[in-house]
């Protein structure tokens, strides 16, 4: 994991945020697919960085790409 990324459960009841804030990676994701450029959101969030919303798309393309050991069991 990109240790721009933090995850604490003392922190944001330990969902993941950018290190050093309080900005949750969902809120940046989720500026991110509404439509707001990168530059919209390094407005609205004046402590992060071009390469902290890379790290966040980085975590969210690690996530998308988790998959079950042994499908048998689950099933």
């Amino acid at each position: 994991m990109d240790p721009r990324i933090q995850i604490d459960p003392k922190v944001c009841h330990g969902k993941p945020v950018i290190r050093g804030t309080r900005v949750l990676v969902s809120t940046l994701l989720g500026a991110l697919s509404g439509g707001d450029t990168i530059h919209m959101v390094l407005q609205d969030y004046p402590t992060i960085t071009a390469e902290d919303i890379a790290a966040a798309l980085a975590f969210a393309g690690q996530l998308s790409n988790y998959q079950v050991a042994d499908y048998e069991a689950v099933a």
